[in-house]
Order: structure tokens, then C-alpha cells, then sequence
């Protein structure tokens, strides 16, 4: 594997809307990222990656672009967004943005002319058909926020045009290669500014198996999950390659993308040398007990599922890449509420599961307020939730019989508002977010779960992470943890995830998943004991007994 600049460095992601608010309207914004820079320093951030912040109708959060050109007046101006990338590079740091081209708003300019001529230049621009009220639809996708995947055009009550996330985010035609010219346009103008790079938002889905055609229903509503129709579709590394081709590669800019259905065969394709991408994220872990129901019949992961399914990733990509390894991120619930437990929600355990993530191979990518173990929030009402996301999974619940309140029960454990309620930086009113009223309302346990709290405390979980950050980068261990092997290790326990990272060291990193004690049989001597979430370590001759939720990492001898 050719070795990049950023293989050695650390991210994290930002959700600007939900990170500082500096001038008190209750919305985070740019001039907030800028003054806890030094903060995302002293963490020992390297890569910072911003969601959306171009001007929006906000449908989805920012993932809906009016204009790709521009900052949305909520998050400041372009004066402002040059300021933070001068500042990011003072420090050493890089600038990512997002990249979302699967599609853009219904309120971008494009899709206005579309509307006002269908059958012109920007018509082509997205997937418009001709449709009679009564006349079956294209095809019987079901969007990824629940429906039809199809609406009328505005204006038209003969022409329906293709949406497969919400039905104000019209589709990209990608087979379009005026439309494509436009989309690396817009890239290059970006990275000419000065960012490092892109994440890419829903890649997979600007390719469609077409001509449009059924697939079978899955749920009552006689809709196909949109994955049936991406299992079939095939040439979309023509269009990523020359993306790659046109944007990425001459910039050396590093590019990540949102991949959750990609088949193993096409790893080098997407992420080997020469590949379309730098890296894509592992989201193994998080889709391992999804199913076609819905969030009210997904059942909580467990600790196998978990390991197992990062163990499986590692397998996949090694030879091949460098996978960026997360534990959370906006579109999903808090990790440490996912893969926990309630038992190991407490400090012990949430560092145990970030440390088993941070030190697998690959890119370690945090999403802000991770570093402070933020968890779950609860929602007493369906009217607390933003996401439009999560709204339909409350109706997809209802629908199958549950109760408003088993409803709201079973999308509090996986809404993607979790993620989003405001960073807890103090125990002060509203955790330091704003000195107005957050536009989502902040987690009640901010005031004792805040960065004031744990920051200088040895034992804490922030301390805990900027220990893993820094013996990631230590000249003595960065070749093996950057670069060496992973080998899983006892696979056959339960509860218990252990693997070694082998490269011109030896490291044995081992978690135990559960509040009892369990013993870990030691393969060779112990040469350093480079990490430990608990004061003691109970060695027994040949093996160590470990505590609950207890991480360590050794070097062997």
C-alpha cells in the first residue's frame, strides 16, 4: 500500500449546526468552530471534516445544497469560512469539507429551470418523466425517509421527477456528462480555495440500474427497499474514477466516502492505489443488525456482532487500503448508547470502546463531543425530534402496530437527533453552546457530562482520548499502529474483543465487554504496559485477569 500524508493523522467531524454558537442565535456556526481551534489542537485533531454548510433549506439538515457555491447566512459568510481555513492552516491542520452530489435542494437554481422547462438543458440535469395521474410509477423504490421515490414536478401535473432521499433533494442525473463537468467544476473550485479534501455524502446512489423497473415489496406498502436496486446497478466506478480523474488526484486531496453496501470485490476500486477514494468509513458495525422492518424491530448489537464486524473489515482491507473507523457520527444514535450496554455506559466502559476502536488499523475519525463520552438523549415526544429521518421510522411504527409510546420508545434508541443535540462544553446554562435557545434542545445530563469537568481531570474520559491520539502518533509505536497488521485474538469468547496490531512491534490491545471479570491469556511477556482505562492491572503468571470493562494495550516482548 503507497503511503499518503494523512495515514498517520486523526479527524474529526464537526456538525456545525450543533458545535459552538457565537453570536447567540442558538444555531453553531463558523465563527464558533474558529475559537475552539486551539481545543481541537490540543485534542490532537489533524483533520477537521465540516458537514454541510451551504446555503439550505435545511429539509435534511444541510444534506439539501441550494447553492454549492456559498456558506448559509445561519453559519456566517465566505469572509468567515476563509478565516477558518487560514486558521486551520496555522495550526497545522486540514480543512475538509462535505460533498454531497447525489443530489442538491429543489430550491437550487438548477432544479428551478428544470421545473420551469423540463424538456431543456437543466431538465436533464435530473431524472424527469412523463406521468398521468392513475399511471403506474416508474419503478416502486421506497425512499430512504419512507414513500415513494417519486413526486410531481412542481407546477407540472404531467412529469414526476426521481428523489431517493427526501422529496425536496432531488436526484443528480450522473448519466449526464454536462451534469458531471458541473459537479467537478464546483470540486476543483473548492479545492483550489485551499480544502484538503471531501467527504462524499451517498455515493453509492448516482448510479441506478436503469431502465427503471420493479422490485419485489418488502413491507406492506408495496415499496422495495432502494438497496435492491443498488445490488444490481453496476458501472458507477466510471463515473467515480473520472471524478477522481478530474478533482482529486491532481490536488492530491484526500477523499472519504459514505459507502454501506460496497461489495468486497470492488475494495481495490474504491480504495486500493490508484483508487477513486483515499479511504471509505467502516460502517460494518452499525448496519449489523439492521433489517427491512425498521428501526422498531432492530435489535441492540452485541458485543460479538460488533467485534466480529470489525474484525471483518480489517480482513477485508488489509493488502487493499485504509479504512476510516468510527464509532458514531450525525447520521446515527450515540456509540457509546449503541454498543454498550446500559451497565457499561459508565467511564470505564465508554473508554474501553473508544480505545478498541482508535487502535485498529486504520484512520481514526471522532465526531465531536465522542471525546467526552456524550450519550443518548431521551425524547418525551414525538414533537422533540427534527430529523425527518427518524419521523418516518415513527410512523414506519406505528404502522406496525405499536403504540405512540412503543413508537417513541423504539426510535429514542436510534434517531440521529442523538447525535445532533449541542456539544456539552460546561455545566452552565445550555452546556456553553449558546447564550440563547439551542435550536435542539441540549442532553439533561450536560451538567455533570461536560468538557469543563473532565478537562485536567487524569481519569477522564477527554484525558483518556488525547492519551490514545498521542500514543498513535509516538515515533516509538506509530509504524505498527498506523501501519501494522491487525490479527484478532480468543474469537471464540464472548464478550471479549482482543486483536494484535503486528508491525516492527508487537501490541496486544483487549477489551472486556461485560461487568464481571475475565481472565485474557497472555501469549508472551509483557515488555511495556502502554495503556490502561483502570488504575490496576491483575496479572496471574501467564495471563491477566481483566476487570470490567476494562481496556488495556501491552507491547510484548
Amino acid at each position: 500500500m503507497e503511503r499518503k500524508w494523512w495515514h498517520g493523522k486523526v479527524a474529526y467531524q464537526i456538525y456545525p449546526k450543533s458545535f459552538c454558537d457565537a453570536n447567540g442565535d442558538g444555531i453553531g456556526d463558523l465563527r464558533g468552530i474558529i475559537g475552539k481551534l486551539d481545543y481541537l489542537k490540543e485534542l490532537g485533531v489533524d483533520i477537521i471534516w465540516l458537514s454541510p454548510i451551504y446555503p439550505s433549506p435545511m429539509a435534511d439538515q444541510g444534506y439539501d445544497i441550494a447553492d454549492y457555491y456559498n456558506i448559509d447566512p445561519r453559519f456566517g459568510t465566505m469572509a468567515d469560512f476563509d478565516e477558518l481555513l487560514a486558521e486551520t492552516k496555522k495550526r497545522d491542520m486540514y480543512l475538509v469539507m462535505d460533498l454531497v452530489v447525489n443530489h442538491c435542494s429543489d430550491e437550487h437554481e438548477w432544479f428551478q429551470k428544470a421545473c420551469a422547462d423540463p424538456d431543456g438543458k437543466y431538465g436533464k440535469y435530473f431524472y424527469i418523466q412523463d406521468h398521468k395521474e392513475g399511471d403506474p410509477l416508474p419503478c416502486n423504490w421506497r425512499s430512504y425517509f419512507g414513500g415513494p421515490c417519486w413526486d410531481k414536478l412542481p407546477g407540472r401535473d404531467d412529469k414526476i421527477y426521481l428523489h431517493v432521499f427526501h422529496k425536496k433533494q432531488p436526484d443528480l442525473n450522473w448519466e449526464n456528462p454536462e451534469l458531471r463537468q458541473e459537479v467537478y467544476q464546483m470540486v476543483n473550485w473548492w479545492l483550489d480555495k485551499g480544502v484538503a479534501g471531501f467527504r462524499i455524502d451517498a455515493i453509492i446512489n448516482i448510479k441506478k440500474c436503469l431502465p427503471f423497473r420493479d422490485y419485489p415489496a418488502d413491507r406492506d406498502d408495496g415499496l422495495s427497499n432502494i438497496g435492491n436496486m443498488l445490488e444490481e446497478a453496476t458501472g458507477i466506478m466510471d463515473f467515480l474514477q473520472e471524478m477522481a480523474d478530474h478533482t482529486f488526484i491532481p490536488h492530491n486531496a484526500f477523499s472519504i466516502g459514505e459507502l454501506f453496501n460496497e461489495k468486497e470485490e470492488e475494495l481495490p476500486l474504491f480504495i486500493g492505489d490508484g483508487g477513486c477514494f483515499s479511504s471509505i468509513f467502516d460502517f460494518a458495525p452499525t448496519v449489523v443488525s439492521r433489517g427491512p422492518k425498521g428501526w422498531y424491530a432492530e435489535p441492540d448489537v452485541t458485543p460479538r456482532q460488533y467485534r466480529d464486524a470489525c474484525f471483518s473489515t480489517q480482513r477485508k482491507a488489509e493488502g487493499v487500503g485504509y479504512v476510516a473507523n468510527i464509532i458514531e457520527n450525525h447520521d446515527e444514535p450515540r456509540g457509546v448508547s449503541h454498543f454498550l450496554p446500559p451497565e457499561g455506559r459508565c467511564e470505564a466502559g465508554k473508554k474501553m470502546l473508544g480505545g478498541l476502536s482508535f487502535l485498529l488499523k486504520g484512520l481514526p475519525f471522532l465526531f465531536q463531543g465522542q471525546e467526552l463520552g456524550m450519550e443518548n438523549t431521551v425524547f418525551h415526544d414525538i414533537s422533540e425530534i427534527d430529523d425527518c429521518n427518524t419521523l418516518d421510522e415513527y410512523q414506519v411504527a406505528l404502522a406496525a402496530g405499536l403504540t405512540p409510546e412503543q413508537a417513541l420508545q423504539s426510535v429514542n434508541r436510534l434517531s440521529r437527533d442523538n447525535a445532533r443535540t449541542p456539544v456539552q462544553w460546561d455545566a452552565s446554562p445550555n452546556a456553553g453552546f449558546t447564550t440563547g435557545t439551542p435550536w435542539l434542545a441540549v442532553n439533561p445530563n450536560y451538567t455533570w457530562l461536560n468538557l469543563a469537568e473532565q478537562r485536567g481531570r487524569p481519569d477522564s474520559i477527554y484525558e483518556f482520548y488525547r492519551l490514545l491520539i498521542t500514543l498513535r502518533k509516538d515515533p516509538a509505536y506509530a509504524e505498527t499502529l498506523v501501519y501494522g497488521k491487525t490479527e484478532p485474538y480468543l474469537t471464540e469468547r464472548d464478550n471479549l474483543m482482543a486483536y494484535f496490531r503486528r508491525g516492527d512491534k508487537t501490541i496486544l490491545v483487549a477489551g472486556n465487554f461485560q461487568a464481571g471479570p475475565q481472565d485474557l491469556p497472555l501469549p508472551g511477556e509483557i515488555k511495556t504496559l502502554l495503556l490502561n482505562n483502570l488504575n490496576e492491572l491483575d496479572l496471574d503468571g501467564s495471563a491477566v485477569r481483566l476487570s470490567g470493562w476494562q481496556l488495556i494495550a501491552l507491547e510484548l516482548a
